[in-house]
């Protein structure tokens, strides 16, 4: 399989390593073939080694190299046709050589497990039963803080405000249908997973989707953070002695969601499974049994206690807790991320685990709510209201216990929805140019690692900042999410305006109502809780996308660049004198050699695309003339173009006797010395080598570096490693080519 996906006209959804590596397009192909044609290279010589290492089949591999993954070769299929013709790398990857290193490797591999090959992504993919835990543990753990957080609001009015909380519960489970239905309509439109950025980007432009691109990867980022933070609140209120310790145990934490997720989708999932049916089984019990106690009081609300207000009731404050309330339904985008790590029929299978999770949400969400007002709760510092829930639900017994574990698990395991989600947004964004390449990658087990690290550090970052303190990052999350749905369910109505297939008014008044409910609690968070936080995230979006547009507009300059093109006319076969490879352009009518145009200031000097086109001049530079600088003279000279040697002398005294030692050796090579009296190496000739380009910009010089390998790292420190400094600042400058001719030491 090549290309970025297995099919890229956004119908495919299995994402392969081959992304890293897209291919050229129909007219970069017709221009390779152009600039094929114009290729001067005379016949090709034989070659004085058998590249398929065929001769190498049953010999032992070179011991100097055993450290690195052996070549095997590909077996043809029977009948001798059809087979593939080249090399496989017969293991997955390095072995160090040293024993700490070889250590490290063991360690790791019991952490991660062994390496996957590229041909099992396709089997690194989901069954419904396994995502719905895996995609749905941050949108149900969110039921556990998402009432008291509504509550929290209300209560600043005083207890008589409580009663608010049944009709703000029930338009928030208007919401959580409106965006569930209106997600499920996304996913048949999007098959190919991203969510909210693809959407928006597709329908309302590319800045709406980075937009919403920088408020997902804030959402993920805090989900993280929140999720831990509560679940770790849940382990103190029935541990309070843990509570100094909070921040490093999230730390540690986020630090195992990485080691589980770098293990691959599947394991992740197996991992994940069992505490998010427990904690579902725990809640429904916990409503089961409270409802029976409330029946047998003719559900009658218990009095809850009371609470002096510290606010007026005003529809500020409504409109605040109403938003406060919504982060019960952050994670409800996920599955419309994470369609391509579903199984076939990817789609319909995303679909349906989509209407379940929103089915659960409403009953846990509206019988946890119903119930805490049946009960007379409020919040209290120092205690979840789940936990006082609990308590009075299961007075006697371990129930209790069950119902504080499996919330508590949940809620630390939740961010795994964000470890799902954020690589794989990354992915997409990196596939358009938006963010860093290295973002494509798949690691040893499939994974993203790179995106799983981004996540994890800053994620530790935010948790670290904020002290672990859930009441802290609430503020924060609710923007992102619904800056995000916002976006999202806008696209979709652009989308089924543009389309018009059958029953798009439908389609388009859900997405609509989606929209509009999304966008008030958006402009309600923002404006109401800016202040206590939410300031961050308003500033922290338009810097992100500003990120992400300097991030393609590099992209799109290097791509320019480096794209190919076509020859002029003047260079068409046939169409006069050609110059030799390495002879320089043809002579004119005065025998004088002419050579290419200057190009225009601060474009690239390097032009050069054919053979013919150059002209080398190769430069060694010489310290002292040991094995190392002979073995880099002999290299020089054996590749038969123009050779020039330089040394760089402390003083003229030097610099004489390195001339008689030159002499000595029989002048073969012409040399050049050149005088540092600040004892300065790199620096001088750089500028000296600087100074032949602007002389001759037609020329390519190539640097010839001598290097001294040495075996063990220690020894690095006994050496001022001069030749890899040079090699650094001379790969700066435009028109040279480093090579370095290594010299290794035996000990």
């Amino acid at each position: 399989m090549s290309g970025r996906t297995v099919d890229d006209d956004r119908s495919g959804t299995v994402v392969t390593p081959s992304a890293e590596f897209p291919p050229l397009d129909p007219a970069e192909v017709d221009t390779l073939r152009r600039v094929g044609a114009h290729w001067r290279t005379g016949s090709r010589p034989a070659l004085p080694v058998d590249p398929t290492l065929d001769r190498y089949r049953n010999r032992p591999a070179p011991g100097r190299f055993s450290r690195l993954a052996p070549i095997a070769l590909f077996e043809p299929e029977p009948g001798g046709r059809g087979g593939r013709d080249g090399l496989i790398a017969a293991e997955p990857a390095n072995r160090p050589d040293s024993r700490l290193g070889r250590r490290l490797g063991r360690v790791r591999r019991v952490v991660l497990g062994p390496p996957l090959a590229s041909a099992a992504v396709l089997h690194e993919r989901m069954r419904k039963l396994v995502a719905l835990p895996v995609l749905s543990s941050d949108l149900l753990s969110s039921v556990a803080y998402g009432p008291e957080a509504l509550l929290t609001v209300l209560v600043l009015a005083g207890s008589g405000a409580l009663g608010l909380a049944l009709p703000l519960s029930a338009g928030l489970v208007l919401l959580m249908v409106a965006v569930g239905i209106s997600y499920r309509q996304t996913i048949p439109a999007y098959p190919h997973g991203a969510g909210s950025y693809l959407v928006a980007g597709d329908n309302l432009g590319v800045g709406a989707g980075l937009t919403a691109a920088a408020g997902l990867m804030l959402d993920y980022v805090l989900t993280v953070s929140v999720s831990i933070a509560a679940g770790l609140h849940a382990v103190t209120s029935a541990l309070p002695g843990l509570t100094p310790f909070t921040v490093p145990l999230g730390v540690l934490v986020i630090l195992l969601l990485l080691a589980g997720n770098l293990r691959g989708v599947r394991t992740a999932g197996n991992i994940f499974v069992l505490p998010t049916y427990a904690f579902v089984a725990a809640v429904l019990g916990l409503l089961v049994v409270g409802y029976l106690r409330a029946a047998g009081r003719g559900f009658t609300p218990v009095a809850p206690p009371v609470v002096p207000a510290a606010e007026g009731l005003g529809l500020l404050l409504v409109l605040r807790a109403f938003a406060s309330g919504a982060v019960s339904m952050t994670g409800i985008e996920a599955v419309s991320n994470a369609v391509p790590a579903f199984r076939p029929t990817e789609w319909r299978n995303a679909r349906t685990t989509l209407a379940w999770m929103v089915a659960m949400l409403v009953v846990l969400f509206a019988g946890l709510t119903l119930l805490i007002h049946l009960a007379g709760l409020v919040p209290r510092p120092g205690e979840t209201l789940l936990s006082q829930l609990a308590r009075v639900t299961f007075p006697t017994g371990p129930w209790y216990a069950v119902v504080q574990a499996t919330t508590a698990l949940i809620l630390l395991l939740a961010a795994n929805t964000a470890f799902n989600d954020f690589p794989r947004l990354l992915f997409f964004m990196a596939r358009a140019g938006h963010a860093p390449r290295r973002f494509l990658h798949l690691g040893d087990r499939l994974a993203f690692g790179n995106g799983l690290v981004a996540l994890s550090g800053t994620a530790v970052v935010v948790f670290v900042a904020f002290g672990g303190h859930t009441e802290k990052l609430i503020p924060l999350y609710a923007v992102g999410v619904f800056l995000a749905f916002t976006l999202s369910q806008s696209g979709m109505v652009v989308h089924w305006r543009r389309h018009r297939d059958a029953g798009w008014r439908r389609r388009a008044l859900v997405n609509g109502v989606g929209a509009v409910l999304s966008g008030l609690v958006l402009l309600t968070a923002a404006v109401a809780k800016f202040t206590e936080g939410a300031w961050v995230v308003v500033v922290a979006v338009p810097l992100l996308v500003l990120l992400f547009r300097r991030i393609h507009r590099h992209y799109r300059d290097l791509h320019t660049a480096l794209a190919l093109r076509a020859p002029p006319a003047a260079a068409e076969p046939g169409a006069g004198p050609q110059p030799v490879a390495g002879e320089g352009p043809p002579p004119t009518a005065t025998g004088h050699r002419v050579g290419p145009p200057r190009p225009p200031a601060g474009r690239s000097v390097e032009v050069e695309e054919l053979p013919q086109e150059l002209r080398h001049l190769v430069v060694v530079p010489v310290v002292r003339l040991n094995r190392a600088s002979m073995r880099a003279l002999a290299y020089a000279v054996s590749l038969g173009r123009p050779t020039l040697a330089v040394h760089l002398a402390p003083e003229d005294a030097e610099a004489d006797r390195f001339r008689e030692q030159w002499r000595a050796w029989g002048d073969h090579v012409r040399l050049e010395t050149i005088v540092s009296p600040y004892r300065a190496v790199v620096g001088p000739l750089a500028h000296y080598l600087a100074a032949l380009h602007v002389a001759a910009p037609e020329l390519v010089l190539t640097v010839v570096v001598p290097e001294v390998v040495l075996r063990r790292p220690w020894h690095r420190l006994l050496h001022n490693r001069t030749g890899h400094r040079l090699r650094r600042a001379l790969r700066a400058l435009p028109g040279v080519v480093v090579t370095t001719v290594p010299v290794h030491v035996v000990e």
